[in-house]
């Protein structure tokens, strides 16, 4: 701690008050506790001569390419710009993409005509399909209004169908009106339990997957 200059009594104090001024400064001097003069901290020691070396040495080997760095910046810079821009827009496009191909995808089916098969082409392929259900060979009848209505989708709206595109795909596609979704849902469903757990179709299976056909078909819905 640095306590100022020293301090003399004021003036114009009486005897006995200075007296006791200085008695009193007197003490505050002698306590030893209390610094009075100031204290310099140690200067740091200067790097080692090696360490110059280093830096001189680097500063030697990086000079010219400090050089050509500030004559190239002009054109560096205007480069980094459109590095930059490149990236921005690019990363943009990620991020944007899936909503602009959704966007595409509900334009695409609002814009294109609702799928519905033809009723003369329905009503033939129902009487096949009675002729295969009239011996019993349920799985066979329904597996056909389902492959036939596939090939129909596929003529109709080519966009819609890729050769990895399952059945139950196709059930979910927006595209198609709600009750196509709903008629080929009930007989993708049936076929897949056919089909896949081996469960033979009954009557009551092939009549659901018959109705849901012919109501959407032929009536509409």
């Amino acid at each position: 701690m640095t306590v100022g200059p020293a301090l003399s009594a004021p003036p114009g104090l009486s005897a006995p008050r200075r007296e006791g001024f200085d008695a009193a400064y007197a003490q505050v001097r002698g306590n030893g506790d209390i610094q009075f003069t100031p204290s310099f901290s140690k200067p740091p020691d200067p790097p080692p001569q090696w360490w110059n070396d280093v830096m001189r040495w680097l500063a030697e080997l990086l000079e010219p390419a400090a050089r050509a760095l500030a004559s190239a910046w002009p054109v560096l810079s205007k480069v980094l710009l459109g590095a930059l821009a490149i990236g921005v827009l690019a990363m943009l496009w990620v991020i944007l993409a899936p909503y602009v191909a959704d966007w595409r995808e509900r334009r695409s089916a609002a814009a294109a005509p609702e799928w519905a098969p033809d009723q003369a082409l329905a009503r033939r392929l129902l009487e096949e399909a009675d002729a295969l259900a009239a011996q019993g060979r349920f799985d066979e009848a329904a597996h056909l209004l389902l492959y036939r209505s596939i090939e129909d989708i596929s003529a109709r709206r080519p966009d819609l169908l890729r050769p990895s595109t399952t059945a139950r795909e196709i059930g979910a596609f927006e595209a198609l009106s709600a009750r196509a979704r709903s008629a080929f849902g009930v007989i993708a469903g049936h076929v897949e339990a056919s089909f896949f757990a081996r469960r033979p179709l009954d009557r009551d299976a092939w009549d659901s997957s018959r109705e849901a056909y012919r109501a959407f078909a032929l009536d509409g819905g």
